[in-house]
């Protein structure tokens, strides 16, 4: 996806916005926000930091930053995290340094993160850069339906992950829009949609004032 870029316009064109997905597990965050973020060069993925021990195949600093208990101690107590949250038994948290650099860079980035921490963001000095969009499965069996297939999980993980469900859903009404993930291909558009439309926001377009005077012929 591209952005058009006059060139009376001061660098950078518009700041950027926080793009949170939230869901249940297996509602379909992370499979949309991978083919997100292969089609879009615009936007950066957060990668948080976590407490609980890699999984096969994951890269330190690629899919998380993987910390020991003191150490997420610390970076809580620096002020290092711009939202935390223990989830399943492990804490999870967002560095602030690589966010706050990118937003002023004028990029995006996208937040693959539960209600907690979307939260939190809401109420740092960055809240008005966030727009939240929750993730709805169809319905309940079909959730329990994707979450058995992955066949990676006990019966105990899966009735854990079902009773989460419902709490995490009932902060629906928190998000700016909702989407039912029926259609992978659909809800992956409008997902796009969302997305092309927040960064066109009026406030979003720093050099738009200028611009306009320069237009008009007005003095500044």
């Amino acid at each position: 996806m591209s952005e058009f870029i006059h060139p009376n316009l001061t660098q950078p064109q518009r700041r950027g916005l926080m793009f949170v997905l939230s869901s249940p597990s297996g509602a379909g965050k992370t499979t949309m926000s991978r083919k997100l973020l292969e089609d879009d060069d615009h936007i950066t993925l957060s990668v948080s930091a976590t407490t609980r021990a890699p999984r096969a195949g994951e890269i330190d600093g690629r899919d998380y930053h993987f910390v020991d208990n003191a150490r997420f101690d610390a970076m809580v107590a620096n002020g290092e995290l711009l939202e935390w949250a223990h989830v399943f038994g492990n804490r999870y948290g967002t560095p602030r340094a690589a966010v706050e650099a990118t937003l002023h860079a004028g990029r995006d980035v996208l937040f693959d993160i539960d209600w907690q921490g979307t939260q939190q963001l809401q109420q740092t000095e960055a809240g008005g850069d966030l727009v939240r969009v929750f993730i709805l499965p169809p319905n309940m069996a079909e959730l329990e339906r994707r979450l058995r297939s992955r066949a990676t999980d006990s019966e105990d993980v899966v009735a854990g992950r079902m009773a989460r469900a419902a709490t995490e859903i009932s902060h629906w009404g928190e998000y700016d829009y909702i989407l039912v993930n029926d259609d992978a291909a659909q809800c992956l558009a409008e997902i796009r949609a969302i997305l092309a439309a927040e960064r066109l926001r009026r406030f979003r377009q720093l050099g738009l004032a200028a611009f306009v005077r320069d237009m008009l012929g007005v003095a500044g």
